[in-house]
C-alpha cells in the first residue's frame, strides 16, 4: 500500500469547487449593480474636461514668442527668484 498515492487522490477531493454559483430567489437571478456617487460623477466629469483640454495653450505661447522675437519681452528676475522661493519654500 502506497500512502503518497492516498494522500493525492484525497487532496483531489477535498479542493473546493472553483466555479460560481448563484442564488436564485422567487423572483429571478441577483444581479451585479453598479452606483457611482454624486462625487464620483463630479470626478468623472473632472477628468473627461482635463481629457479634452489642449495640453499647451497656443495662445500664450505665441504671445511670448513673439514679444520675444521683437525683443519687447522683459523679466523681472527678482520677481521670479521670490516666486520660485515662494513655490520651493511651501514644500
Amino acid at each position: 500500500m502506497r500512502i503518497d498515492s492516498y494522500v493525492q487522490v484525497q487532496q483531489l477531493y477535498n479542493k473546493p469547487a472553483t466555479g460560481k454559483s448563484v442564488k436564485e430567489t422567487g423572483k429571478g437571478k441577483f444581479r451585479d449593480q453598479l452606483q457611482i456617487s454624486s462625487m464620483g460623477k463630479d470626478i468623472q466629469v473632472a477628468k473627461q474636461a482635463v481629457k479634452n483640454s489642449p495640453d499647451i495653450r497656443q495662445d500664450l505661447v505665441d504671445s511670448v514668442k513673439s514679444r520675444i522675437e521683437d525683443g519687447t519681452y522683459e523679466m523681472d528676475n527678482t520677481t521670479l527668484a521670490e516666486r520660485l522661493y515662494q513655490k520651493y519654500a511651501a514644500y
